[in-house]
């Protein structure tokens, strides 16, 4: 399980002279308050949606849950680990996938997942057991032995996928995992996501796409201005946007926030 209570993150503001126009409310005192208060919880064998317009501060939230950034205030708990208190600790339970496929261009996909698997300090049999799977549940074999810089997008995005999750993480966190592929390697995703319901490992993923929450998601976080604007099931977010349609009460909870 993932807790997360009342995250808080700002960034210094380059200097704008001395009448400065905030374009966002944010945007104040000098500093640009990314993620103002910001909570959730994902249990094991959830799917969580994290939702919001462009800009609402959902990757600066991932980053945050990643260890990748420190929060200035709030919490992280995950399997009873502090990760602000043990932030080494918690990136070995953690697969964090980032908007960037993080691979190494001269690398073959195969020797990208082992990198990773080695990495972890996975020993040789088990890390070759584990690409076996994941090659054969995200159907990489054909281009397991290309280099990634001569990769598609959809096959880039399935080998960085697996390099997430070669260590067989505890808790999976991936930022808008589905942008920019095809109607068949979004599916082959979408249904390896949906396969950590069955592994009890909480997984928390970003998106625009409605239609994804809506096959997968068993609650959604919805993130406005840093702030967190809804967090429940899908039925709640439909009694509380006043709609049947997910889209319509996506639309209605936004606007109620302001």
């Amino acid at each position: 399980m993932i807790e997360v209570r009342s995250l808080a993150k700002r960034f210094r503001l380059p200097s704008r002279g001395k009448s400065p126009t905030a374009l966002d409310p944010r945007d104040h005192d000098g500093w640009f308050h990314a993620v103002r208060d910001v909570s959730f919880r994902c249990t094991p064998g959830e799917v969580l949606g994290l939702l919001g317009p462009n800009g609402a501060g959902k990757t600066t939230t991932l980053r945050l849950l990643s260890t990748a950034l420190k929060p200035d205030s709030g919490s992280i708990h995950a399997n009873g680990i502090d990760l602000l208190a043990n932030p080494l600790a918690a990136r070995q339970h953690i697969g964090f996938l980032s908007g960037s496929t993080g691979l190494y261009g001269r690398l073959t996909a195969r020797e990208n997942i082992e990198y990773f698997g080695r990495l972890h300090g996975m020993s040789p049999a088990h890390l070759k057991r584990r690409c076996d799977e994941l090659f054969e549940l995200l159907q990489m074999h054909e281009f397991g032995n290309k280099r990634a810089d001569a990769l598609s997008t959809g096959m880039k995005q399935k080998c960085a996928i697996a390099r997430t999750v070669v260590h067989e993480p505890q808790i999976v966190i991936l930022d808008e995992p589905t942008t920019g592929l095809d109607v068949m390697s979004a599916k082959i995703l979408l249904d390896f996501i949906a396969s950590y319901k069955a592994l009890r490992v909480p997984l928390i993923f970003s998106t625009h796409h409605l239609h994804e929450v809506e096959k997968l998601c068993d609650r959604v976080c919805i993130i406005n201005h840093g702030k967190t604007a809804f967090h429940g099931s899908i039925d709640e977010l439909r009694q509380l946007g006043g709609s049947a349609d997910l889209y319509d009460a996506f639309v209605d909870v936004i606007h109620q926030g302001g």
